[in-house]
């Protein structure tokens, strides 16, 4: 998918389906990391946002927040990806109340907004970018909005449905993830949609400080 006219050269293309998706770790709290290849066998939901403040990205991760549990039907693993820092947040989430991992693209900044071509060169963020990733690692699904849009979740729903519908290796026993686990942070945003497969930073030596890194 191409981005409009007005955000032309602002914006690479996204990532289109059919391609691997881009291995990556990233911090979501200052002692707390996530890598995509932890999620291998199960659905996992990109999605890229401009800034953790501003009206339509607060709405966008609050729809999000208020559907985890559509989002643990299908197995799936959420998370909001930005170039704001971890504090910020942190900050961010407990004002929020949001329930999943929000994830600091913040340095070397927007690495893996670059990697996902949803980073926002005219802005200096990410852009409004998601991406529905199955068990294997592919992206199925991906679609570019333009930042001043709420671009709602009906899409990545249908994704899924495809996914699950067509897909047997993404279909899992334990796609019923109970809401009540919580991820061992001291984050209050961190919570009942996470599954505890977070990472503790530096716990391995291929996990750079809030850096991408091919696993």
């Amino acid at each position: 998918m191409t981005p409009d006219d007005g955000r032309q050269g602002a914006v690479d293309s996204i990532l289109p389906a059919g391609v691997q998706a881009p291995p990556f770790t990233l911090r979501s709290t200052p002692d707390q990391s996530f890598a995509l290849s932890d999620f291998r066998g199960r659905p996992v939901v990109l999605a890229f946002y401009p800034a953790d403040w501003s009206p339509v990205c607060g709405d966008q991760m609050a729809l999000y927040n208020e559907m985890r549990e559509e989002f643990a039907t299908y197995g799936a693993q959420l998370f909001g990806i930005s170039v704001d820092g971890v504090w910020c947040h942190k900050a961010f989430a407990d004002a929020r109340r949001i329930q999943f991992p929000l994830l600091s693209d913040f340095e070397p900044k927007g690495e893996v907004s670059r990697t996902y071509g949803a980073y926002d060169r005219r802005g200096g963020t990410s852009s409004r970018a998601l991406f529905v990733i199955d068990g294997n690692g592919v992206v199925r699904w991906s679609y570019l909005s333009p930042n001043e849009l709420n671009p709602g979740a009906d899409g990545i729903f249908a994704a899924l449905d495809e996914l699950i519908s067509g897909d047997n290796t993404s279909r899992r026993s334990d796609r019923e993830v109970p809401l009540s686990t919580r991820l061992p942070s001291e984050s209050s945003g961190m919570g009942p949609d996470s599954i505890a497969r977070a990472r503790p930073a530096g716990g391995s030596d291929d996990e750079a400080s809030g850096e991408a890194s091919a696993r």
